[in-house]
């Protein structure tokens, strides 16, 4: 089903105001009602690569498979979505992509990025993610992160050995725990979410939320969301006016209205076409 009437979708990036080069990518389809981001890590320009590779490789394959399969379609012998199916299955293609690339080019060695993506069908929303990139949700007058950072820090915090006070003040913020085309495979955590008409969600890479406190991102989402390309330009803003010490990407993803899948004859005569 096309979704470009019940999503809008913008994004921005920007290498910040310390580093030459972006090594963040992102990418949207919001006729598929697809979102990703990825932010590469690596030397030279190894993290672009990395990174570039995982945004092109899900969407295009993404694109691909939900014109064959519909993503609210489920699996009779696990229960699940096909949204889980498809992203799980992409991002382990990507991944592969990536770490074939790493090990078999030495200017590439090493590489690899975090991701996000999110999906939405059925008046629902599947999100993956692996690494630090974060997905939050804006409704009402409710802001909070949906995504948990696989990172060194929360499992500190999740350990009790630090609270998310001190976390906030800490040295090791990059350090993630899981991150495409570092090993031959990696497992990405995928939950499945209501969507609500008038719910924004805000993907981010660290950039953003190691830059700018959550309460300040909050604030510019209820205070700009009318308007989600100023809104996304001054989330970008805030990150290097706090001193932009990382590339900063952002996606942003009203609901205007629910999207329900089609039911009865008319999810047949679509079944047709396909």
């Amino acid at each position: 089903m096309d979704l470009n009437e019940a999503l809008e979708i913008v994004g921005a990036t920007d290498p910040g105001m310390v580093r030459s080069n972006n090594e963040d990518s992102i990418a949207s389809d919001a006729t598929s009602g697809l979102v990703v981001l990825a932010d590469g890590m690596g030397g030279y320009n190894a993290g672009e690569v990395a990174s570039g590779m995982a945004t092109t490789v899900i969407t295009t394959e993404l694109q691909q498979l939900i014109e064959r399969q519909p993503p609210y379609a489920v699996e009779e012998s696990t229960g699940k979505t096909q949204a889980v199916k498809m992203l799980r299955d992409q991002i382990a293609k990507a991944n592969t992509s990536i770490y074939q690339a790493s090990q078999s080019q030495p200017q590439y060695s090493g590489m690899g990025t975090t991701l996000v993506v999110a999906l939405f069908y059925d008046n629902r929303m599947a999100v993956a993610h692996v690494g630090d990139s974060r997905l939050y949700r804006q409704r009402g007058g409710d802001f909070k992160q949906v995504t948990k950072d696989h990172s060194l820090l929360q499992e500190q915090i999740d350990a009790g050995m630090i609270t998310p006070e001190q976390a906030k003040l800490s040295a090791n913020k990059n350090l993630v725990t899981r991150a495409l085309g570092i090993d031959p495979s990696v497992e990405p955590e995928i939950h499945e979410y209501d969507a609500m008409a008038g719910d924004i969600y805000l993907l981010c890479s660290d950039g953003l939320c190691d830059m700018v406190s959550d309460e300040d991102i909050g604030m510019a989402l209820q205070t700009l969301g009318a308007n989600l390309r100023l809104c996304a330009h001054q989330l970008v803003q805030m990150a290097n006016d706090n001193g932009g010490r990382d590339n900063v990407s952002v996606i942003l993803v009203r609901v205007k209205h629910a999207f329900p899948a089609p039911k009865g004859f008319a999810a047949k005569l679509a079944g047709w076409f396909r």
